[in-house]
């Protein structure tokens, strides 16, 4: 008779999935272990809204598959698909710029061709980079006066400007995770503001802070909540361009009494915003700004006088997979499409049809999937559960499977599984990227199972009570790594 340790890890699980009520290993088992659809009932949520596959890397012709083949809303867990695609048509040390380039000859500190600010993707351009490359233009070029002004551009993605226009996601389009970036992408199209209350109203400073920005906060009213719960009856902000240059920000809704937050938003013009900072920069640099700052192309024969790199790409996935930064993403997928896209293409087109001759390449059928913004902050984009887990499975196998595998939170360690799977089997050994939506939660990544073998596992609910359906897919993810 075998020893227990000399059976195979397609046995050992075959037997589980008789033991919780799976007859086969075929591609649409008829029931989740055990464990899972016990948390399911207890969720009220159908087996139907589950889609999951579970296999060992070193076997992925065996395992758990339950509407695999199921398109379904993916939330967060697309953006593994943005990331390994990036890393494969990019590259992990592909970084995005920004430059500043002169149209024109110098003459005694002159410069009468406008000065080009151009974007180039840069996810780390922020207020001190941009005064850095102002300042070597304005020392080691030796340029005092700009006299043909400033021009923006952010032409290297078409539409340039994305979010003019765009239909709010959710009823909270200010805050950060919803910024929809553009080429130029500085500090993030966020200002950070304090906003403290008394009990005279409320006081809100911009910091930092850039040109003649009033801040009216007569319409507010204070309440007594926790002060934890300040955006419940807060409103979107409003922005009104002033004559000369000036601009105005109007507040409304409800403020905690003798609360104190500070918070990044996304409420002022971004080329007002850009303007703004630029005047203000330059003239702290003793420069002398006569021509005005508008939105542009960066003319032939244009030279760069100063660059700003940001991290390799394989250090940006950090954030994108740890903390789940949706602009990050979405910066990324126009990063993918630029990088392929023919003239006057549409960047998220070209993205998205770089990720379909990625699948092709791989032979993984692309049928049901659904791009829109690559960070699964979209009401549209679809993927099955099989999808991801080819995806994830050519990642182990590639050439740069392990920066993915760096960037993923570790279960109960880091990123958005801190607090969850504590106790568990998986606790600092599996590495998943999280996916949460109003009606839908998902995992998808990899597990470690007891003897140390990688399992690739993705679970995906679509359903309207998905967040109480949230520890049926922690179960799985459980299961699979005492196996």
């Amino acid at each position: 008779m075998r020893s227990i340790r000399s059976i195979s890890a397609p046995v050992l699980l075959a037997a589980a999935l008789v033991m919780s009520g799976c007859a086969s290993l075929g591609p649409d088992v008829s029931a989740p272990p055990e464990p899972v659809e016990a948390a399911l009932r207890q969720a009220g949520v159908p087996v139907s809204s589950l889609a999951a596959v579970a296999f060992p890397l070193d076997a992925p012709g065996t395992g758990l598959r339950l509407n695999a083949d199921r398109p379904m809303a993916p939330a967060s867990t697309m953006k593994t698909l943005t990331a390994v695609v990036a890393l494969d048509r990019l590259g992990p040390n592909s970084r995005g710029q920004t430059q500043l380039l002169a149209a024109g000859e110098v003459r005694d500190g002159r410069l009468e061709a406008p000065l080009i600010l151009k974007g180039g993707g840069d996810a780390d351009l922020d207020w001190a980079a941009l005064w850095a490359m102002l300042r070597e233009v304005r020392e080691r070029h030796g340029i005092r006066e700009l006299a043909g002004g400033i021009v923006v551009d952010r032409g290297l993605f078409t539409p340039a400007r994305l979010d003019i226009g765009a239909p709010p996601f959710d009823e909270q389009p200010e805050f950060p995770y919803n910024v929809i970036p553009d080429a130029l992408h500085l500090n993030g199209s966020l200002l950070r503001y304090d906003l403290w209350a008394d009990d005279r109203g409320l006081t809100v400073r911009p910091f930092p802070q850039f040109g003649a920005l009033a801040i009216d906060t007569s319409a507010v009213r204070l309440n007594d909540k926790p002060c934890k719960d300040w955006e419940g009856a807060w409103q979107p902000p409003r922005f009104e361009a002033l004559p000369e240059g000036g601009g105005r920000l109007v507040l409304a809704g409800e403020f905690p009494r003798g609360c104190q937050v500070s918070q990044s938003l996304n409420v002022l013009d971004r080329q007002w915003g850009t303007a703004q900072a630029l005047r203000q920069l330059w003239g702290e640099l003793g420069g002398a700004l006569t021509g005005d700052i508008r939105e542009g192309a960066t003319p032939e024969g244009a030279r760069v006088l100063a660059q700003h790199l940001d991290r390799p790409l394989a250090e940006l996935l950090r954030p994108v997979m740890k903390s789940s930064d949706n602009a990050l993403a979405r910066l990324l997928f126009l990063r993918l499409g630029a990088s392929v896209a023919q003239p006057g293409e549409d960047t998220r087109q070209a993205a998205a049809r770089a990720v379909r001759e990625w699948f092709s390449a791989r032979n993984v059928d692309a049928t049901g999937l659904v791009l829109d913004n690559g960070s699964g902050l979209s009401r549209t984009e679809r993927a099955t559960a099989q999808q991801l887990a080819a995806l994830l499975e050519a990642s182990a196998r590639g050439a740069h499977g392990p920066e993915l595998l760096a960037a993923l939170p570790v279960a109960g360690v880091d990123g958005t599984l801190s607090r969850r799977m504590k106790g568990t089997a998986a606790e600092a050994r599996a590495r998943m990227k999280t996916g949460t939506l109003r009606d839908v939660v998902a995992l998808a990544g990899y597990v470690p199972d007891s003897s140390g073998k990688t399992w690739i596992v993705v679970a995906i609910v679509n359903d309207t009570q998905a967040m109480k359906a949230r520890p049926a897919i922690d179960a799985l993810v459980d299961w699979v790594a005492r196996r």
